[in-house]
């Protein structure tokens, strides 16, 4: 216990919870040695604070330690990041580089979001953890490196293994030791220690009084869900010693710094972006929803005034509606005269055979909102996904996964 006292003064990490102990404990244990580590809990945890504890009580400590976001890196350049490149590999290569797990060579290398990887880069990220042999890109030179990995991910592995998004192998390869870091409900004891803590930073910061909380606050504090963790308590903490004059803080004053919200499984990160997940789906499902709506009142409205003989008062283009008028006749008792055209002749009556229309799948649904926005942006991909609510590399994802790779193209 007192190693662990120590762990927790060094590195700056607030609580007495046994999860959160236990999580410290196997950490430390598994320090020395060199075996690969995954380190797996919700978004704004504190899990990049694991692979510090383990690079600074390992052997390697005195090497480098390269910690990657890989959810930050395009994926046309992550190859090139994490294993370097020749010159001349790729448009914009002037000269060879090095990549990260040959800089951390003799360290250790952190990988964050690891479950944002494509397929093709955990295939190179397995062999090196198999046989520390790498290529850089556009080199046939096999490379060696002696580097310790570490790697993160706030994304159900299992899960994605499942639906493809993750590589079974590379699974078990980095979970050689999993660490699971528990969610701020799930140590309740450590909220009010965890709240002090941040508004005393603040009052320090700032030279103001740090706020307390009465029973009452605290009560609520504590059993509040958090569903940003100990993200969302630093900025609860932050925006009252800013905001709040009274430094006494009542439970009537904090619920207005609390949004309200259904407990249950908290929303990844990634990606929406998790590929991206409930949240992303449901965007994109009420999008399709809304198009869908106005493309009907639109229908309705131009239908009503083609058959009240008005004309369309539109200010943005019309569009092609030839599909919705009456099937067109040509009749030789209407032959034309002289200075006169053939007029149209409409059936008065026609049959008409219900046909059940095809269910229209969520996926169905995605497609046509993808496409939509590919089309409005002229392709590009970037501002599309903004329009979505999603990142690039989410949409790049979804576009590959629902066969739309030619859709938003011009």
């Amino acid at each position: 216990m007192t190693e662990l006292t120590t762990v927790k003064q060094r590195f700056g990490i607030i609580g007495t919870s046994p999860l959160l102990d236990r999580a410290l404990d196997v950490a430390v244990r598994v320090a020395p040695t060199d075996l690969t580590v995954l380190v797996t809990g919700e978004s704004g945890v504190g899990k990049e604070f694991f692979p510090q504890i383990i690079h600074a009580f390992s052997a390697r400590k005195h090497n480098k330690y390269i910690a990657v976001n890989c959810a930050a890196i395009p994926e046309g350049t992550i190859d090139s990041e994490l294993f370097g490149h020749e010159k001349g590999a790729f448009t914009g290569a002037f000269e060879a580089r090095k990549g990260y797990f040959e800089e951390a060579d003799g360290g250790t290398i952190f990988l964050d979001e690891v479950a944002e990887l494509p397929h093709s880069t955990q295939a190179r990220l397995l062999r090196v953890l198999q046989t520390g042999e790498y290529l850089r890109v556009g080199s046939s030179k096999v490379q060696k490196t002696n580097v310790r990995v570490v790697a993160a991910t706030n994304v159900d592995l299992q899960q994605a293994i499942v639906s493809g998004r993750f590589r079974e192998d590379l699974y078990y390869r980095l979970g050689t030791v999993p660490i699971a870091v528990p969610a701020l409900r799930e140590r309740p004891e450590d909220i009010p220690l965890l709240f002090r803590k941040f508004a005393s930073d603040v009052a320090v910061q700032y030279r103001m009084p740090a706020v307390t909380l009465d029973d009452g606050a605290r009560q609520l504090l504590t059993n509040y869900y958090w569903r940003g963790n100990i993200r969302q308590l630093k900025n609860v903490a932050e925006q009252i010693s800013a905001i709040e004059q009274t430094r006494v803080i009542s439970a009537a004053m904090l619920s207005k710094y609390l949004p309200e919200q259904a407990t249950g499984t908290p929303m990844t990160a990634g990606g929406m972006r998790p590929d991206d997940n409930m949240t992303a789906e449901r965007e994109l499902l009420y999008k399709v929803l809304f198009d869908m709506r106005a493309d009907i009142n639109d229908l309705k409205r131009m239908i009503g005034e083609l058959m009240q003989g008005a004309p369309l008062h539109r200010t943005d283009p019309a569009p092609d509606i030839k599909a919705l008028l009456p099937s067109v006749a040509q009749s030789a008792a209407y032959g034309p005269g002289p200075d006169e055209a053939y007029a149209p002749v409409y059936a008065e009556s026609e049959d008409v055979t219900d046909f059940p229309p095809r269910e229209m799948t969520k996926a169905d649904m995605q497609r046509e909102q993808i496409v939509r926005a590919l089309r409005r942006n002229n392709g590009r991909r970037r501002e599309a996904a903004r329009d979505l609510f999603m990142s690039e590399r989410t949409l790049y994802r979804r576009i590959k996964e629902l066969g739309i790779e030619e859709a938003g193209e011009r």
